[in-house]
């Protein structure tokens, strides 16, 4: 966390000095914000420890907006970190709660031996069935992720990957082929977000905050549409915010 922290503050043309806000989720070692905090040495008027899984990051930046447009602060540092490789996570088994946790469908799943491949692979194959969706589409999922990695000096994986080699590779849960499955792996990140003004006065490349959106998706006592996530109601809000429409994103130049 604190490795990722510093490299996005210089990278942003920052101190921790200049941090008073920080941001974080359950990844955060000790009690969250107030040991991160304490270890990092910031000074900060406002935390946020809001836990929504692997979005908790997205929606992060969007609180981080929030608070620095109701003057709440000025330069919120958001961090995200994990050693599931070092720590003997690569099975990608699903952890189960601690005796007491408020997990009630755990107790229905975990007989079956679930991991993150196969209930990932339940929820491709609902969509194949549904809309006829190809394991060469989904694959495409693979080749982007590829091509974006070999722009980052610390992944894992640099090699750009074909949709053949997608589907040629072995199968690990049908429909799910290897390569499309996520590599585990040790890493982190940070994300700096901070008040017009200061952005004004940063020499850096910057990246405008137009919209932001966030939902949640229940389980409905097991009666729910494996083929979507709570994105389908989160992405229009962040459209709707920003005054634009999916058609206006410009992929190829970002």
């Amino acid at each position: 966390h604190a490795e990722s922290a510093l490299g996005a503050l210089e990278d942003a043309g920052l101190s921790k000095k200049d941090v008073d806000a920080y941001y974080c989720a359950g990844d955060a070692p000790g009690l969250g914000p107030l040991s991160m905090i304490d270890y990092m040495g910031l000074k900060c008027d406002h935390v946020d420890s809001t836990d929504t899984g692997g979005s908790s990051y997205v929606v992060h930046v969007g609180h981080a907006a929030a608070a620095i447009a109701a003057g709440k602060c000025k330069v919120a540092l958001i961090t995200l970190a994990g050693r599931p490789r070092a720590e003997g996570m690569a099975t990608g088994t699903a952890p189960r709660p601690p005796s007491g946790t408020p997990a009630p469908d755990v107790e229905f799943e975990y007989p079956y031996g679930p991991t993150v491949v196969n209930m990932y692979a339940q929820c491709a194959a609902r969509h194949m069935y549904e809309f006829g969706t190809t394991s060469e589409q989904l694959a495409w999922i693979k080749v982007a992720a590829s091509t974006h990695a070999q722009y980052n000096p610390h992944a894992l994986l640099q090699k750009v990957v074909t949709v053949e080699e997608v589907v040629n590779s072995p199968m690990i849960a049908s429909p799910l082929h290897r390569l499309d499955c996520c590599v585990i792996t040790d890493g982190g990140g940070a994300i700096v977000v901070v008040a017009p003004e200061i952005a004004k006065s940063l020499n850096r490349p910057k990246v405008k905050v137009m919209g932001h959106g966030e939902a949640v998706k229940i389980q409905h006592g097991g009666k729910l549409d494996l083929t979507h996530t709570a994105a389908v109601w989160s992405g229009p809000k962040a459209f709707e915010e920003a005054g634009c429409k999916p058609a206006d994103i410009d992929y190829a130049s970002i």
